[in-house]
């Protein structure tokens, strides 16, 4: 772990024995990405290209099948990832909260460039209800074929609440 991320830790009051006690993963941040798709208001999202080339093929077959797959976020930096965090702290919320949905600077998927939160238009985003809608039913079933994987289900050992539309491509 680098000197910069203990004082971005330290800064946040997260205590290293908490990444120990979580069982989490430090990740270097992407140093190749492309764009995987532009949002409706004009966000770029970006992957690396063996993620953004899975996911295109994942979501043009979900297209054959009545499915739209959209992205919600992707790709984000250890920089972005503590400022999230520190939002959440300045609003009031304890670490030990923040880091029940967020993961700590330095431990997110999103680093990588192979994670994707996923939503349907018109259904719910970054929330459990997304697990109702038709795009969840396909990922669980057919995802697996592009590489993606849930990251987070029920109860997993990193302690993060249930997230059904964060999926992650392992190549």
């Amino acid at each position: 772990m680098s000197p910069t991320l203990a004082a971005t830790w330290q800064s946040l009051g997260i205590l290293e024995s908490v990444i120990a006690e979580k069982r989490l993963t430090l990740y270097d941040e992407a140093d190749e990405l492309v764009i995987a798709e532009v949002g409706d208001d004009g966000r770029e999202w970006r992957l690396t290209p063996a993620a953004c080339d899975a996911w295109r093929a994942m979501q043009a077959a979900a297209a054959v099948d009545g499915v739209t797959l959209r992205i919600a976020s992707a790709w984000r930096g250890i920089a972005r990832q503590t400022e999230l965090v520190r939002a959440k702290l300045d609003r009031g919320e304890t670490i030990a909260a923040v880091l029940e949905r967020l993961a700590p600077p330095g431990c997110s998927e999103h680093h990588t460039g192979r994670a994707v939160d996923v939503y349907e238009p018109g259904g719910p985003v970054l929330e459990e209800a997304f697990e109702t809608t038709a795009a969840y039913a396909w990922l669980q079933q057919h995802a697996g074929r592009f590489g993606f994987t849930l990251s987070f289900p029920r109860a997993n050992p990193n302690g993060y609440i249930y997230e059904p539309w964060h999926w992650c491509h392992h190549p």
